[in-house]
C-alpha cells in the first residue's frame, strides 16, 4: 500500500495520522472492553443464567470470534474507517451501509452515556457527597480533552489504564482462589460452567444477551483503519486477539466470583438491583477493602478508559459518515495539527453528556441504555456478516468457503438466536430508530441524494 493506505482508489484522500501499530490497536481493543467489565454486570448475567455465568460468557466470546473474522475479512477488502457502515455500503450496497451505520450507531454514541452514568453512579457510591452529575461533567471533559490531544495520547494513557486493571483483576483472581481452598464460598465446583439440574439453551443464550455487552468494543477496533501503520490484516488480527484474551479472562474471573457469591440462589431468585453482587463476592473473599478496591476499579475503568476508547471510536464513525456525506458536513472537519475529527469528537462529548445527565434521573437509565446498545450492535452485526457473503462469495466468486461463507453463516444464527432469547427492554425504541432511519433514507432516494460512497461504480458523482 502507499503512504495513504490504499484509500486513493477510494476517492478518499489521507486526512488521519497513520501512528498505530498492532499492539496499539490490541491495547485499544483490550481497554474497549474492559477486562474488568464483568464486575459491574455480573449479578444480571448470573442471575440471567441461572448460575452458569462461565458458559454465558464462554457462548459470547465464540459468537463475538465469528463477528470478528467477519470483521476480518471486510477490513481487508476496505481498509478505511467506519466499521459496519463502511463494510455493509461497500459489501452490499450504499442505502444498506446507511441503515447499518444509523443502527450501529445506537451503540457507539450511546455507549459513552451509559458508560459514564454506571461509572457516576459507582463513584458517587464511594463519595456519596459528590453527585452523579458531578462526575458525569468530570469525566466528559477529561476524556475530550485527551482525545482532543491526538490519537497518540490517547493510546498512550489506554497502556497506563490497562496494566492497572490487569493488576487489579490479578489481585481478585489470587485472593479469591486462596480463599476457596480455604473453604470459602462453595469451594471449586463447574456449576459455573454446567449445571444439569438448571440449564436450558434458552435461559443460557437470554443471558448471553446481556453478557456479550462486555464484549462490545472490540469492533471499535476497525474505526481507526486510516491510522494504523501496519497492513489492512492487522485490524482483523488485533480484533481475534483481544477477544480471545478477554473471553478468558471473563470466563475465569466470573467463574470465581460464582463460587464466592454469598447468596447464590437468592441472586438467582431476586436478581441485582443494586449491582453490588461482584462487591459482595471480593469481600467474601478478601474483605472490605477487595470490595472497595474493585468498586473503584470499575468506576475509573468505565468512566474513565472504556470511555476514552468509546468517545474515539464514535467520533470516528460520524467523521466517516460526514464524509459520504451521509451526516453534517462539519462532522467531517479534521484538526489541522491534531489530526483528530474534532467536532465530531466534541458532538460525543455533547450527546454523552446530554443523555447522561437525562439517564440519571431515570430508574431504568442503565437497564434503557443498555438494551439500545445491544440491539443496536446486534442488529449491525448480523448486516455485517451477511455483507461478507456477498462481497466475497456473490461477487468475487471466492470459494474460500470457510471464512466467507460458513463462519459468518454461523455467526449469523448465534447473534439471530441471542437476539431472539433476549428481553430487550428497549427494543420498541431500537425498532422506532430503525423507522427513523428509513424514513430518512426514503427522503434521500426520493429528493435525489442517494447515499453515495466514493470510489464505487454508479455512486460516484
Amino acid at each position: 500500500m502507499g503512504e495513504d493506505g490504499g484509500l486513493g482508489r477510494y476517492g478518499y484522500t489521507q486526512e488521519l495520522r497513520r501512528t498505530l501499530g498492532f499492539r496499539d490497536l490490541l491495547v485499544y481493543g483490550l481497554i474497549f472492553m474492559v477486562p474488568i467489565a464483568p464486575f459491574g454486570i455480573f449479578g444480571s448475567v448470573f442471575a440471567g443464567s441461572g448460575g452458569m455465568i462461565a458458559l454465558a460468557y464462554a457462548i459470547g466470546m465464540l459468537a463475538m470470534l465469528f463477528t470478528a473474522n467477519s470483521y476480518a475479512q471486510m477490513a481487508k477488502a476496505f481498509p478505511m474507517a467506519g466499521s459496519v457502515y463502511t463494510y455493509a455500503g461497500r459489501g452490499i450496497a450504499s442505502p444498506v451501509g446507511f441503515l447499518s451505520g444509523w443502527m450501529i450507531l445506537l451503540d457507539y454514541v450511546l455507549v459513552p452515556s451509559l458508560l459514564y452514568l454506571i461509572a457516576g453512579i459507582a463513584m458517587n457510591s464511594l463519595l456519596p457527597a459528590i453527585p452523579v452529575w458531578l462526575w458525569l461533567v468530570a469525566f466528559v471533559v477529561l476524556n475530550t480533552a485527551v482525545n482532543f490531544l491526538g490519537i497518540e495520547m490517547t493510546a498512550r494513557v489506554n497502556r497506563v489504564m490497562l496494566v492497572a486493571q490487569l493488576a487489579i483483576l490479578a489481585i481478585f483472581i489470587v485472593i479469591g482462589v486462596v480463599a476457596l481452598t480455604q473453604g470459602k464460598g462453595r469451594g471449586f465446583s463447574f456449576a459455573p460452567l454446567f449445571d444439569s439440574g438448571n440449564f436450558s439453551w434458552t435461559l443460557v443464550f437470554g443471558a448471553v444477551s446481556i453478557a456479550v455487552l462486555s464484549f462490545l468494543g472490540f469492533d471499535g477496533i476497525s474505526t481507526l483503519a486510516e491510522e494504523n501503520r501496519d497492513s489492512a490484516r492487522a485490524i482483523g488480527r488485533s480484533m481475534i486477539a483481544a477477544l480471545l484474551v478477554t473471553g478468558v479472562l471473563f470466563i475465569v474471573q466470573t467463574w470465581v466470583a460464582a463460587l464466592l457469591v454469598p447468596d447464590p440462589a437468592g441472586l438467582i431468585a431476586n436478581g441485582d438491583a443494586a449491582g453490588t453482587s461482584f462487591y459482595d463476592a471480593a469481600r467474601v473473599a478478601g474483605g472490605g477493602w477487595l470490595a472497595v478496591l474493585t468498586a473503584a476499579a470499575t468506576a475509573v475503568s468505565w468512566g474513565f478508559a472504556n470511555s476514552l476508547v468509546a468517545q474515539a471510536a464514535t467520533s470516528r464513525l460520524l467523521y466517516a459518515m460526514a464524509r459520504d456525506r451521509q451526516l453534517p458536513g462539519f462532522l467531517a472537519k479534521v484538526h489541522p495539527t491534531r489530526k483528530v475529527p474534532v467536532n465530531a469528537t466534541l458532538l460525543v462529548a455533547g450527546v454523552s453528556l446530554a443523555l447522561g445527565l437525562y439517564m440519571q434521573t431515570r430508574d431504568d437509565g442503565i437497564t434503557l441504555l443498555s438494551s439500545l446498545v445491544n440491539f443496536g450492535a446486534m442488529t449491525a452485526f448480523l448486516v455485517l456478516h451477511v455483507s461478507v457473503v456477498v462481497h466475497y462469495v456473490v461477487r468475487a466468486r471466492s470459494r474460500d468457503w470457510w471464512k466467507h461463507l460458513i463462519a459468518p453463516a454461523i455467526g449469523f444464527a448465534i447473534l439471530a438466536y441471542v437476539v431472539i432469547n433476549a428481553k430487550v427492554a428497549a427494543q420498541a425504541l431500537g425498532f422506532v430508530w430503525l423507522g427513523i432511519g428509513a424514513v430518512i433514507l426514503v427522503g434521500l432516494l426520493a429528493t435525489g441524494r442517494r447515499p453515495a460512497l466514493a470510489g464505487i461504480e454508479g455512486d460516484d458523482k
